[in-house]
């Protein structure tokens, strides 16, 4: 077996006991038999703006790189390769995007005085190993979780992103990505998404408050969601178990939400809303306003106001290439100084021409959920989460978010 691919399965077979802290340094002694002078991990902060480098600290300090404006925040952006001549001027350094699946973990910078097809294929392959050790390690060890934070995280916050999944997950048949600010001062906000077999569940969840019980309050809801959908409840018990769990716990708060199911082999998409914002259809260069909009239930835990009977699954037939949009209000209510809504038509163009310009799912909110807060003078008096679910059966449908 060749020195290289050698150096690989070491390190895939002794991950498991290596501690998130050392990782940098373990790397280090392979180098030479990769052919490699340096290596450098870095993840994206919580928000997106930041590449923060895991740094081997025998003998480098920390760095953090700008996302935007940058060679390494281009490899992230667009989740490709990059590479350049070194500015310090030894040799080459090759950027590639750190992936778990389709979530954008952040990029790791190689040093080598040159690239040839098979250093490339070994680096994409130690880079793939490196995504999976920090998943994992992840999990238990808040070494890589303190380096991604840059503010102090409040206490309801840190609760509802404990509940949250991924970012971005996605197959060949589907993309769907999510955004979520202010992400160290969140109110009451969270998503879902997750995949069974050929169906994607998506929910967006919007609690009444901005305190402790808020964040409390969802992560009820979630809870109750995930147990009800993983016992095989369809939507409508699905809501059913969320009304009971909220009013039994906080019988003086609510939460509105949509709960939506997309079946990937065929475009079917059903979803239940109560009292949220009507989702959004996407299709080419359009927003196809009247296309999902239905009566709303009541909020989620209200028992004075709880339907007579099941709450009403509304079902509509996508295309491929369709998006679905699902948003908090805090999204097209945020104002500016002057007092000068977001609003919904400047929400939805924004995503249409950045798709178009052929932006991956994950970078479009990326984008869009900065321009808001730009908009907004740096700052949210509201949460603004954000879901955009793309399905795309057949190759030239598919998002470049699966670059």
């Amino acid at each position: 077996m060749p020195e290289r691919a050698q150096a690989v399965l070491r390190l895939l077979r002794g991950y498991a006991t290596v501690a998130p802290t050392d990782l940098p340094e373990v790397l280090r002694r392979e180098y030479e038999s990769l052919q490699i002078d340096h290596l450098t991990i870095y993840l994206a902060d919580l928000q997106q703006k930041l590449l923060v480098s895991v740094p081997d600290s025998r003998i480098e300090a920390p760095r953090n790189v700008p996302i935007d404006g940058t060679l390494a925040g281009w490899a992230y952006r667009a989740a490709s390769p990059r590479i350049a001549e070194d500015t310090m001027g030894r040799g080459l350094v090759l950027w590639l995007p750190l992936l778990d699946g389709v979530e954008r973990l952040g990029v790791v910078a190689i040093h080598a005085s040159v690239f040839d097809a098979t250093t490339v294929e070994t680096c994409r392959s130690l880079v793939s190993l490196i995504a999976l050790i920090m998943v994992d390690k992840g999990a238990y060890s808040d070494t890589c979780i303190a380096r991604q934070r840059v503010a102090d995280m409040q206490i309801p916050s840190e609760l509802v992103w404990a509940f949250l999944a991924p970012r971005t997950i996605g197959t060949e048949r589907f993309t769907s990505s999510a955004v979520l600010e202010p992400a160290y001062d969140l109110g009451g906000d969270a998503f879902e998404h997750t995949t069974r077999d050929h169906t994607v569940h998506l929910g967006i969840f919007d609690s009444m408050g901005r305190d402790l019980a808020a964040g409390l309050v969802t992560s009820v809801a979630l809870a109750a969601c995930r147990s009800a959908r993983r016992a095989g409840a369809g939507l409508e018990r699905m809501a059913a178990v969320i009304d009971e769990a909220v009013r039994e716990v906080f019988p003086d708060r609510y939460v509105t939400g949509v709960m939506a199911n997309l079946q990937t082999g065929t475009g079917s998409l059903e979803w239940v809303n109560c009292g949220h914002p009507t989702p959004l259809l996407i299709r080419g260069q359009d927003v196809l306003h009247d296309a999902l909009s239905r009566d709303t239930e009541p909020p989620l835990g209200l028992g004075d106001m709880e339907p007579a009977g099941d709450r009403q699954v509304w079902r509509f037939q996508m295309e491929p290439g369709d998006s679905v949009l699902l948003y908090t209000d805090g999204v097209t209510e945020a104002r500016s100084p002057s007092g000068t809504r977001f609003g919904e038509q400047r929400f939805a163009e924004f995503i249409i021409r950045a798709i178009a310009a052929g932006d991956p799912a994950p970078e479009v909110l990326r984008r869009l959920i900065h321009t808001i807060l730009e908009h907004h003078g740096g700052g949210l008096d509201d949460d603004a989460t954000i879901v955009l679910s793309q399905w795309h059966p057949f190759p030239q449908s598919r998002s470049h978010a699966e670059a």
